[in-house]
Order: C-alpha cells, then sequence, then structure tokens
C-alpha cells in the first residue's frame, strides 16, 4: 500500500509533503499529534496527506469547503454549529485566508487551532505569502557516508544566482542509519553562481562525529527562478574505489525498477532511505523479480529518515545477472542507490531509477518513423575494448510495457557507424544483456553506443527507453555502471515535449551541463553528438572553467562530429595554473548549436575508475 501523498499535480511539483515532513517541524508535529483530533476543516484538499504522514486516524467530524467534496464521511462547514465540536484543526499553513470566510460561522467557545504552527521561520521563505510555493521547499536528500575507509563527497553550484538569488543559504541536517540527527547547520552562499560543496570528512572533524552511514537533507533557502536541488555525488575509499552517482527530484515515487541482480561470487546491496518524519512500514514496501507478481517484502521497518540495507541475495537467492529487480517504494524514497561489490571485492555505487505508473505504450511512434528518424535515442560511451569490457543491459521503466524491440548502434568517435545489432524484441520478464565488445573492437580507442527501437521486430513501446551500462576493466577489479533514459536528439520538430528542453519549452537544441572537476584526481568526460534526424555536421562545443567563487577563469573548445564523441580529461585541457586558481571549481560545458549528452569521472593513477551521466545547468 502507498503512502497517500501527492507529489505532482498538472505537471506542477506538490508540496505539502513536503512541508508537513519537513525535519525541523518534527517535533511541533509531535506535539500536535499529542492532541486527541475531534473535528478537521479540510478546505485545500490535504486530509488523506495529512493522515498519512502523521499516522493519525480520521476524526469524527471532517468539514470541507466545496459541495463537491461532500461523501459519506464529511459536512460542509457551514453546518459546525449544528455539531459543535470543541476542537477544530484547520488544515491550512496559511489559515487566516479561510478564517476571514467562515470564522464568523465557528461557536463562541471553539478551540482552533491550524498547521500555522508548523511553519518554518518566515526567513527561510522565498514567499511567505505563498507557504506550499516549491520555492520555499527547494530541499534533496543525498546518501552520505564516512565509515570504513569511504568517503562522500556532494558537489554542485548556486545555480539560483543566474535567476536573481542573493541571498541563497544551505541548511543541512545529517542523519545516521537510524534516522538520529548526527549534524546541523546553515551557511551563507555567494550571491554569485558559487560552487557548493559538502565532504564527509569535513564533517567528521567539525562536529566530532564517529563513523557513519546515513543520509544529508539540504534545503536551499532563498532561491528564485527554479525549485531544483542538483548534486554530483561521489563516493571514495582509502584504497583507491571510486564511484559518482548524482541528484534525485525530491519527489518519492511509488515505483523504481532497474535494480540488476548480482551475478555469481557478487553481492548487490540495496540502500532504501526513509525520506519521511514517520517509519516506513515493512509490509508497505515490496521487490519482484522484473515481470514476476510474486513479491517480497522487508523484513523490518526502518525508522523516520533512517536507512535500510538490502542484501539482494537474501531476498533472491536464485536470482542472477541479467535479471533485474523492481521496487514498490510506495512513496516513501527519492531516490534509491545500490552498490555492486563484484568478486574482486571491488565496490561501485549506482541508482536505480523511477518506474512509472502513468504511462502506456504509445502505438503511433511507430508510424512517424519517416519524421522521427532514428527517434528516441540512449547514448553511451564505448571504452577502449583492449582495455574495458562494456555490458549493455535495457530497462523496462514503465509499468504497463511488456515487450523492449530493440537495436543498438555503434559509431566510433569520429561519427562513422561501425556497427548495427538487431537485439529483438524481448519480453518484460526475460530481457537479455548485451556485451558491447562482441561487435566491435576499437583497441585503444573509443566511440560510443546508442540504443533504440527496432520497429521491424515491434511496435510496443512508451518513448521512456532506459537502460544500465557496465564498465568493467579486463586487468584490474576495477568497474563503474550508470543508467539513463532516452530522448529525441537535435530535430526542430517535436513530439510529447521532445527534444526535452533544460528550460523553457521545446525542443531543447542547445547544451549546459556541469562537470564536477577534482583538484587532485584526473577528471574526464565523454561527451556524445547524438543526432535522431540529420543536424549541424559539429558541434561548436565551449568548456568554461570557474572558480570556487564562479567566476570564469578559462576556456576551450571542442568540435564534435554528427553521431560523434569527445573524450577529454580536465588535468590535459587547462593549465595548471589555471587548474590552481580554480581549485574547488567546476567546468560548465556549453553549446549554442546542438543538444550533447555527457558521461563524467574521475580515474586514479593506479586505473580504479568512476562514471556516471551528467545533469543539465
Amino acid at each position: 500500500m502507498a503512502l497517500k501523498i501527492k507529489t505532482f499535480a498538472s505537471q506542477k511539483p506538490c508540496t505539502f509533503f513536503k512541508a508537513l515532513g519537513h525535519p525541523w517541524v518534527m517535533q511541533a508535529l509531535a506535539n500536535l499529534k499529542k492532541t486527541p483530533l475531534e473535528a478537521i476543516y479540510d478546505p485545500e484538499g490535504h486530509l488523506e496527506e495529512f493522515l498519512a504522514i502523521t499516522n493519525l486516524s480520521r476524526p469524527p467530524l471532517v468539514y470541507v469547503q466545496a459541495i463537491e467534496d461532500l461523501g459519506p464521511q464529511t459536512a460542509l462547514i457551514t453546518q459546525i454549529q449544528e455539531h459543535r465540536p470543541r476542537k477544530l484543526l484547520i488544515l491550512s499553513f496559511e489559515p487566516e485566508k479561510h478564517i476571514t470566510h467562515m470564522g464568523h460561522l465557528l461557536p463562541p467557545a471553539l478551540d482552533v487551532t491550524s498547521l500555522k504552527e508548523l511553519r518554518l521561520p518566515d526567513e527561510k521563505l522565498v514567499d511567505p505569502k505563498n507557504y506550499l510555493s516549491d520555492l520555499n521547499f527547494s530541499t534533496n536528500f543525498a546518501f552520505f557516508r564516512d565509515e570504513n575507509g569511504w568517503h562522500t563527497r556532494l558537489k554542485g553550484a548556486n545555480c539560483w544566482a543566474k535567476y536573481g538569488s542573493q541571498n541563497v543559504k544551505l541548511w543541512a541536517i545529517l542523519f545516521d542509519k537510524e534516522g538520529k540527527r548526527l549534524a546541523e547547520w546553515e551557511e551563507s552562499l555567494n550571491p554569485t553562481v558559487s560552487s557548493i560543496v559538502i565532504d564527509s570528512r569535513d564533517l567528521k572533524k567539525r562536529f566530532d562525529l564517529s563513523d557513519f552511514t546515513g543520509q544529508l537533507f539540504v534545503h536551499l533557502t532563498g532561491t528564485k527562478g527554479h525549485s531544483i536541488v542538483k548534486y554530483a555525488l561521489d563516493t571514495f575509499h582509502d584504497g583507491g574505489m571510486l564511484s559518482a552517482t548524482h541528484d534525485a527530484n525530491a519527489w518519492p515515487p511509488e515505483f523504481f525498477s532497474g535494480l540488476p541482480a548480482p551475478r555469481e561470487r557478487e553481492k548487490v546491496i540495496l540502500w532504501l532511505q526513509n525520506s519521511h518524519p514517520i517509519p516506513v512500514p515493512a509490509k508497505e514496501v515490496s521487490l519482484n523479480l522484473m515481470g514476476d507478481g510474486h513479491n517480497v517484502f522487508l523484513k523490518k521497518d526502518i525508522p523516520p529518515f533512517g536507512t535500510y540495507v538490502v542484501d539482494v541475495e537474501e531476498y533472491f537467492p536464485n536470482t542472477h545477472w541479467p535479471q533485474q529487480i523492481e521496487l514498490h517504494g510506495g512513496h516513501y524514497f527519492v531516490r534509491p542507490r545500490y552498490e555492486v561489490i563484484n568478486s574482486k571485492g571491488y565496490q561501485c555505487m549506482a541508482h536505480i531509477n523511477v518506474e512509472r505508473n502513468d504511462l502506456k505504450p504509445d502505438l503511433k511512434v511507430k508510424g512517424l518513423r519517416d519524421i522521427l528518424g532514428k527517434g528516441y535515442i540512449l547514448p553511451a560511451p564505448l571504452f577502449p575494448t583492449d582495455l574495458f569490457t562494456t555490458s549493455l543491459l535495457p530497462t523496462p521503466m514503465s509499468r504497463e510495457l511488456q515487450f523492449m524491440p530493440l537495436q543498438v548502434f555503434v559509431y566510433d568517435k569520429e561519427g562513422q557507424q561501425r556497427a548495427n545489432h538487431k537485439m529483438g524484441n524481448f519480453p518484460r520478464h526475460s530481457i537479455k544483456a548485451l556485451v558491447l565488445n562482441d561487435l566491435i573492437d576499437l583497441g585503444q580507442d573509443y566511440g560510443h553506443v546508442e540504443l533504440v527501437y527496432d520497429f521491424d521486430a515491434g511496435e510496443e513501446v512508451d518513448g521512456w527507453l532506459h537502460g544500465l551500462f557496465r564498465y568493467e576493466h579486463k586487468t584490474l577489479p576495477a568497474q563503474a555502471e550508470t543508467s539513463f533514459g532516452s530522448h529525441l536528439f537535435n530535430m526542430a520538430i517535436t513530439y510529447k515535449n521532445e527534444p526535452q528542453s533544460y528550460k523553457g519549452p521545446p525542443p531543447g537544441l542547445t547544451t549546459g551541463l556541469f562537470l564536477r572537476v577534482d583538484d587532485d584526481i584526473e577528471t574526464f568526460c565523454h561527451l556524445i553528438y547524438p543526432t535522431s534526424t540529420s543536424w549541424h555536421p559539429t558541434s561548436e562545443t565551449t568548456l568554461i572553467l570557474y572558480t570556487r567563487e564562479g567566476q570564469p577563469i578559462a576556456e576551450s573548445s571542442l568540435k564534435i562530429p554528427q553521431s560523434g564523441s569527445r573524450l577529454w580529461v580536465y588535468q590535459d585541457t587547462f593549465s595548471s595554473v589555471d587548474r590552481e586558481k580554480a581549485r574547488g571549481g567546476y567546468v560548465i560545458i556549453q553549446d549554442k548549436t546542438c543538444r550533447l549528452f555527457g558521461y563524467h569521472g574521475l580515474r586514479q593513477k593506479s586505473g580504479q575508475f568512476s562514471l556516471d551521466h551528467m545533469f543539465g545547468f
């Protein structure tokens, strides 16, 4: 059973669950819950969410304002004088506007309370007069660990300065595995597009902490333009192991998919992190094999803001790669991450993706082949085949999809097609992995792969094509993996809001990517120029190096052939002088002529590496 909260309505984010479940109002919420509920007035339609997040029972009397909301268990607010309750809770953070309408109807001795006592201080709000504005809740969660030689670093930038925000502050709280608060702090950001860096090692020293594994809650106050908190997340070990993941939109969905089963002598660990101030009941979260209706439930509850570890082998002892697992998360988790521990002991982290339950197959797409060209494309790097084995595992990401008709195109770095492989029409329950080395020998060179639909094999597609890409070093234990979804790329016409735009309406035909860089470890970036239909022969790409304070200090340029790619290294592209000036900074990748897709990672001198896809900026 899913938690009854609203995350989106009319394609806009809902924030009531964020406001009521904010970590800083937990004590006030606990105090409110101590008072027995006799009657509720629900003029804004929040009753189900309120009861879900508080775990309270429905009171005997529920009043509504709209006649359309009348039901067997509700009454109009105009009837309150007939019932004459002693206490009334107004389900609003702004009760005054409702009392103006109906205050004269309330019995004189009535004790009236509201959610106003649960408001954050006005100085934390962008729009105090509209408390549930999404700009008042620019929040997110991040996996955070400093334990057994592992460390974590979050890196982003004050993108809200681009929209005129001059007083952005970072408000943060660190939870341990049991949901206990380990640290809280607030810091002001520069009024420029400056770096945001949170390092677990620094927190450990600053707050005198013991080893911990848990999650970090961040709230950026004073934001303008949008409420999305984006970041790159590096996890790294004293022994050299590296991983890279990133943020998710901070709205917990009902379903996730794309969790790979372990290979022989391998472990897959799923990290479930509660995004709410109430426990996650074990019987409300389940896992199942892809395409199998048998659900396996968690073995115990997860405490508020706590972390729970799932060893996939314990839940599915006879399941192995390339089988996949779905998660019914029930709106409790923002983005679960998982770690693969291979047979050689190397440990890498990745994330599962949102599985949509509002998307049905679009049979029109097949008839648009002549217009859409290659159509929806999922591009990914192909590393030198002498050194790496690259595997592709398609992952269904909608509940309705039963088949995946797929093919793969392989391109060298100059954009020449080197291979085309028809994978067939996979049933949901029986999807095979493809070792891309079997299709091409690039030697010491690199290229990229594009996963697309194959309408000769089938027509059941949904435009939400996803896949997992796993990269394994042939002589070292090192490996990395990442997953993402497809888009229409670089075409002047649009279909269902594609090509996707970073901001504004489609088509999105320009590039703005954020590259976090490391001051001491080699940082690499693989930029791919995919095209659904013919576009410009080459890109006109600019790499701009910014200081930690958000000041541009150096530029470099790239020309990427259409359907080609470029793998470049930060340390080779910018001088040591400029890099020293930019310590703690970042790179922005811009192109006004085309939409690029990017991947980034770190590489140790010993060969260990990380890899993840990039996000728009």
